[in-house]
């Protein structure tokens, strides 16, 4: 009978090889391992409470820095008025209460938090600001540019892509902004289908719902001689010839259209300059979309221009004292009325006839204004 014999062989640089993978594997080799040193959070003094006492003293001590006088145009309100509202904040919401972090220090006083709230309110680019700074660039009644700039979403949906996709083939939301000199987007309308053209997106568009509905301000101004109650924007050439849209001239043919027309484009241009700063400090809104979400989207875009606005607030040249004294305005702001009529004001806004007697009014003021210019510059 046959018997089967077993060999055994060994090797030692084999135990040593599988000695250290184990070691290794185990952590032997390291069984203390240092622990990573974690990062501090950065800290920025900003001291707040020196902040509560220069405000004090410059606006609301008996003898502030800055008088009565200037303290209604700066706050669009007396100042009993202003304490008396921070008063009512500061008792019954609770955010705008005095409180103590971890540390035991206090928050920003309630006279702090209030005068930021309320400063920028005023200073939003109220209705008389636009219409000023339209009336100094030729164009009484002009609060600003409209126009559309698509973002392109790369995530789409496949079943939506034919929805939002059209030109490129690459699907696209539509943003719809109205911006103001100095690119302060006070109007955004967020969410309309790439295949949207802007007429299209105009039709969905509330950016004439206050006048319609009888809750804008009701604006009065003149332009060589005649009056006006309908505030206007600056558009490219797409858009209806509406009472409240002024395109540019396509083929002029008189010096004095030729010259309304290189005025109206180049002050139209503020949307787009809008559009490409907010683009440019905002890499997220001008590369393609990778999210799924439309809603997250559309959060993200309006984050992008709440701090948009921001900045421009904070690195606006005319912040000054004097920028707040009295002035003659060639216009006037009432109150709105609520009455009803919202299909003759519908009327009003979409009235061809006005808009054909305001071009050749504003075509006429831009030659008395400014066509004494050789070079005829902005």
């Amino acid at each position: 009978m046959a018997s089967s014999s077993h060999y055994h062989y060994h090797n030692e640089s084999d135990d040593d090889e599988f000695d250290s993978m184990a070691a290794e594997f185990l952590g032997f080799n390291d069984p203390f391992p240092e622990p990573k040193e974690r990062k501090k959070r950065i800290f920025i003094e900003r001291d707040r409470e020196e902040g509560h006492r220069r405000l004090w003293i410059d606006y609301f001590s008996e003898n502030p820095t800055y008088s009565t006088r200037l303290f209604r145009p700066r706050f669009r309100m007396n100042k009993s008025f202003f304490m008396g509202i921070v008063h009512r904040l500061s008792t019954e919401i609770p955010y705008f209460r005095l409180t103590e972090d971890a540390t035991g220090r206090t928050s920003l006083s309630p006279l702090q938090k209030c005068t930021a709230a309320i400063r920028q309110l005023a200073y939003g680019e109220d209705l008389e600001r636009l219409l000023h700074t339209g009336d100094d660039r030729g164009f009484p009644g002009m609060i600003g540019s409209i126009d559309c700039m698509h973002w392109e979403w790369k995530n789409c949906p496949t079943a939506w892509k034919g929805m939002y996709s059209r030109g490129t083939g690459k699907p696209t939301i539509v943003l719809e902004a109205v911006a103001s000199k100095d690119l302060w987007i006070w109007h955004a309308f967020f969410g309309a289908p790439g295949t949207m053209n802007d007429l299209n997106i105009l039709d969905r568009s509330p950016v004439f719902d206050d006048i319609i509905n009888g809750v804008a301000p009701q604006v009065n101004y003149y332009v060589n001689g005649t009056e006006y109650h309908l505030a206007y924007y600056l558009t490219d050439g797409i858009y209806p010839k509406w009472a409240t849209f002024i395109q540019s001239i396509r083929l002029p043919q008189t010096e004095k259209q030729s010259l309304f027309a290189t005025y109206q484009e180049s002050v139209r241009k503020d949307v787009e300059r809008a559009f490409g700063v907010l683009q440019a400090r905002f890499a997220v809104v001008k590369n393609p979309s990778k999210l799924w979400d439309k809603e997250k989207i559309g959060n993200i875009m309006k984050a992008c221009i709440i701090l948009h606005n921001m900045i421009v607030e904070d690195e606006r040249d005319s912040d000054t004292i004097e920028e707040f004294q009295d002035e003659e305005f060639t216009f006037t702001v009432k109150r709105p009325t609520k009455a009803g009529n919202a299909i003759g004001r519908r009327k009003e806004v979409r009235d061809s006839h006005t808009h054909q007697q305001l071009k050749k009014d504003l075509i006429e003021h831009i030659w008395d204004k400014f066509g004494h210019f050789q070079n005829n510059n902005m």
